[in-house]
């Protein structure tokens, strides 16, 4: 068995453009390409008849974050709770968390204020356009 290494995390979304201007203007993520794979390979790798992925990779901070709009759209999955089995949510180290909440542009949906946990971390969770979880630790 070869040894496996992080790559990328990958999120589905609905609007790519949309995801991407959302990571990099509020997050500041560049953006390191975007493409478009179709093509029977790609459809059978997915498991779905006639895929079109539109991808996106940025960079944050050297993690890989991949976007991609799928052609055809899946169904929606209810992953509104961060305790859902199987919800997903990417994490983000800040050096000051309550300036980076406070430099939020505004509409832009968070949880609550920064919080200190039991064990010490300060931490606060926001959406993405797309409803998707993303912690930011001061670190």
């Amino acid at each position: 068995m070869s040894d496996l290494r992080a790559h990328h995390t990958g999120i589905t979304v609905d609007d790519l453009d949309r995801s991407v201007e959302f990571y990099g203007d509020v997050l500041g993520f560049d953006v390191l390409d975007r493409f478009t794979v179709s093509g029977d390979a790609f459809a059978t790798a997915v498991g779905v008849d006639g895929a079109t992925g539109r991808f996106a990779h940025l960079d944050a901070d050297g993690s890989r974050v991949e976007l991609v709009e799928y052609d055809p759209a899946g169904e929606d999955v209810p992953t509104d709770e961060v305790n859902h089995s199987g919800a997903k949510h990417l994490g983000f180290a800040v050096e000051d968390v309550d300036a980076f909440y406070e430099s939020l542009p505004d509409g832009v949906e968070t949880l609550s204020e920064p919080q200190t946990t039991e064990s010490g971390s300060r931490i606060c969770f926001l959406r993405d356009p797309e409803s998707n979880l993303v912690e930011i630790i001061e670190a």
